[in-house]
């Protein structure tokens, strides 16, 4: 039993965080006071961390093993392929370089990143992507932002992005969270960009599930031309729903760059299951291909001032411009 338990405990596939060294203290000198107190919190605190931490392990298990995981593969490749074709990437497509793969962290990231697996080696030639994701929410007692963070980590494993290389951000993460986030190797953001984050001429995926509809209308106007769109995927809600619920006056007035852009960009929906229907739906993946862009009028690219969303409610982490003149 004591060999099987072992063996458990050793097991490849699980994200947690790295076990910390036992403190030595000699049998004179015992914590008292304020330094038990702070051993207490740190104790509950890894405490809490490895629940969270198993909970998103036990996710993962569950996503792997379900009808969408495998039907969105596809979806991600035929999106992913076309993208990789228009960046001018190394031939081969991306469901070649994900027969190879086994769901673990690169050799060089399981060294530096706390709870990374051993075993996955990076394709050479491979595409480097960055990867930027906003609005997760409190995973750690929500069951909805759990999958979406599980799905997040199954998705950079796929597609070969270190987890290093994926910043994360939302106001509601409480610190476990946060220290969770950190032991999984991932970059947490200190300071609310508001979804105004240029890709600097690198291929960047975000990865924004069911946020608000003016931080995508910032990310757009944070990157509002020809060259830096087409360097970027967005996985998020779908800009064809938002076209059909809201009123073509409110797009246009409120969300200008999501309406000016609705003919530049491809758009392919994650597959609908009963299994995850709160978590994923209205979930779509796109891309703007060159071609589209380069047929919208010239004039498109003319309009750059930044949104103004004084009239606008429900705008999450937002913030609206003080400085508006009165």
């Amino acid at each position: 039993m004591a060999a099987a338990a072992a063996a458990e405990e050793e097991a490849p596939g699980s994200w947690r965080a790295a076990a910390p060294r036992k403190r030595r203290r000699s049998a004179a000198r015992r914590p008292r006071g304020r330094e038990a107190a702070a051993l207490g919190r740190e104790t509950q605190t890894e405490a809490d961390r490895a629940v969270v931490l198993r909970r998103l392990q036990e996710a993962a298990e569950d996503l792997l093993l379900s009808d969408f995981w495998s039907l969105a593969l596809e979806t991600i490749d035929s999106c992913l392929t076309k993208h990789l074709e228009q960046l001018k990437a190394p031939d081969g497509t991306l469901l070649e370089a994900l027969g190879n793969l086994h769901l673990n962290s690169s050799p060089d990231e399981s060294a530096v990143t706390p709870g990374a697996i051993p075993g996955e080696t990076l394709v050479p030639g491979t595409c480097r992507w960055k990867c930027v994701c906003y609005g997760i929410g409190n995973f750690a007692t929500c069951v909805i932002a759990r999958y979406q963070l599980t799905f997040l980590l199954l998705f950079l494993e796929k597609c070969r992005i270190p987890r290093r290389h994926c910043w994360v951000y939302d106001p509601l993460f409480s610190q476990l969270e946060i220290g969770v986030l950190n032991s999984l190797g991932l970059t947490v953001l200190s300071e609310n960009e508001e979804g105004k984050r240029s890709v600097d001429g690198e291929p960047t995926i975000f990865y924004m599930p069911h946020c608000g509809t003016a931080l995508y209308n910032n990310l757009l106007w944070s990157n509002w031309s020809l060259d830096a769109l087409s360097q970027m995927l967005l996985i998020g809600n779908s800009f064809r729903g938002l076209e059909e619920r809201l009123l073509g006056r409110i797009l246009q007035k409120n969300y200008t760059y999501i309406a000016k852009i609705l003919k530049g960009l491809e758009e392919l929906e994650l597959p609908e299951t009963s299994q995850y229907t709160d978590v994923f739906n209205d979930t779509s993946i796109h891309w703007f291909p060159v071609q589209k862009l380069q047929q919208l009028p010239t004039d498109t690219w003319a309009f750059q001032e930044e949104p103004d969303y004084q009239d606008c409610e429900d705008l999450e982490i937002i913030r609206r411009n003080k400085t508006r003149d009165h």
